[in-house]
C-alpha cells in the first residue's frame, strides 16, 4: 500500500497513517518535537490535532515545532474547532471563525490542510455552517473541511445545499472507526462511530461518495495496543476508553486480533490497523502513538494484506478463516 495519496479538496500529499497530538505540548516540548521528528522520518506527515487540545497547546507545540524546522510545506495539519464548552454549543459561523483563527496564529501558519467540525449541532441549520467553511477556503485558510462526529445524513445535507450554490463541499470526514465497537459515547453525546453492524449504512455512505475517513480512536483508546487483558485493563485505559470500549464484545475482538497476530508473526495493534486499511472505502486511521517504535510498527500495518474471511472473522468471529 502506497504510503501517501491525497485527499479531495487538497493537491498536498498525506501519509495513510494519521499521528493524534493529544498527548503532544509546551510542558513536554522536547519528549514532543522528538516524537515528531520520529513521525517525519517515518513518512508520517499528517498530524490530528484540535483547538481544545491541551488548552491550544498542542496547536502552540506543533506551530513551534514547524517553525524551528522549517518544514510547514511538507507537514499535513489536520485540526478541529467548534467544539462545545461547559456554557454552550458552538457551531455558528462566528464561533468556526473565531477557533480557525485561534488555530492559525497558535500554529504559525496561514492556512490548515484539513479543517474539521469538532461537533456538529443539530439545532443549528447547516447552511450558514457551509457558508463561512466555504467563505475560509476561498479564501485560503483552509484546504478541504469537513466534520468530525458528523453523520452521513448530515454531511449529505450541507452538501447538498454547497452544490446548489455551487460551493465547496465537505470533502473529508472524521467519525469513529475501528475494530473496536464504541459501546457508548466516551465524551457524552455526539460522538459519532461507524464500527461494527450498526455502522454499516454509514460506512456504505463512504464507499458511495467516496468521501475519506480519518479515524479517530482506531485502536479503541488502547484497548487494541497489545498490552490490555481482561486483567488488567482497569488500570491501563482511560474514563473515555472504559465507557466506550472496555466491554465484552471487544475483549472477543482482542482475543481473535491476538490469535491472527501470533500466527502472523505481527503485533495486535498492527492487526487492528491492518484491519482498517484493508476496508473497501478511504480510511486514515489517526494513531496516539507515545514512541518512535509504536509510530514504526503502526507504518509497517500498512504493508499487512487481510483476506475478507479474515476481516469477518476478526469482526464477528462467525466465520471460518
Amino acid at each position: 500500500m502506497s504510503n501517501k495519496t491525497t485527499i479531495p479538496g487538497c493537491d498536498k500529499e498525506l501519509s495513510r497513517i494519521i499521528m493524534g497530538t493529544m498527548i503532544i505540548g509546551l510542558n513536554n516540548y522536547d519528549v514532543s518535537a522528538a516524537l515528531l521528528d520520529s513521525a517525519m522520518a517515518l513518512g508520517i506527515n499528517a498530524f490530528d490535532i484540535a483547538n481544545v487540545y491541551g488548552g491550544g497547546d498542542s496547536e502552540r507545540a506543533v506551530g513551534k515545532w514547524m517553525e524551528e524546522r522549517g518544514n510547514r510545506g511538507d507537514v499535513f495539519i489536520v485540526t478541529k474547532g467548534a467544539h462545545p464548552n461547559k456554557d454552550r454549543n458552538r457551531v455558528t459561523p462566528y464561533d468556526i471563525t473565531s477557533d480557525l483563527m485561534d488555530s492559525l496564529a497558535r500554529l504559525r501558519t496561514g492556512y490548515i490542510d484539513a479543517y474539521l467540525l469538532h461537533r456538529d449541532d443539530l439545532s443549528k441549520p447547516v447552511d450558514p455552517i457551509m457558508d463561512v467553511l466555504h467563505d475560509h477556503c476561498a479564501a485560503g485558510r483552509i484546504g478541504a473541511f469537513g466534520g468530525s462526529n458528523w453523520t452521513s445524513g448530515r454531511i449529505a445535507e450541507g452538501n447538498a445545499y454547497a452544490v446548489s450554490r455551487g460551493q465547496k463541499a465537505m470533502t473529508v470526514s472524521s467519525p469513529n472507526y475501528g475494530l473496536c465497537d464504541q459501546v457508548d459515547d466516551p465524551w457524552g453525546p455526539g460522538c459519532v462511530t461507524i464500527s461494527g453492524s450498526d455502522g454499516a449504512a454509514e460506512r456504505e455512505f463512504y464507499i458511495r461518495e467516496k468521501i475519506p475517513v480519518m479515524a479517530y480512536s482506531s485502536l479503541g483508546r488502547g484497548m487494541l495496543s497489545g498490552r490490555v487483558s481482561r486483567d488488567n485493563y482497569t488500570g491501563l485505559l482511560d474514563g473515555a476508553a472504559l465507557i466506550a470500549y472496555a466491554h465484552e464484545v471487544n475483549f472477543a475482538k482482542l482475543d481473535r486480533a491476538s490469535e491472527l497476530a501470533e500466527e502472523k508473526g505481527v503485533s495486535v495493534p498492527q492487526i487492528a490497523l491492518a484491519y482498517i486499511l484493508n476496508q473497501p472505502f478511504n480510511v486514515f486511521p489517526i494513531v496516539g502513538a507515545a514512541s518512535g517504535k509504536e509510530l514504526g510498527e503502526a507504518v509497517a500495518a500498512a504493508d499487512i494484506v487481510l483476506t475478507a474471511q479474515e476481516l469477518a472473522w476478526l469482526d464477528t468471529g462467525a466465520r471460518q478463516r
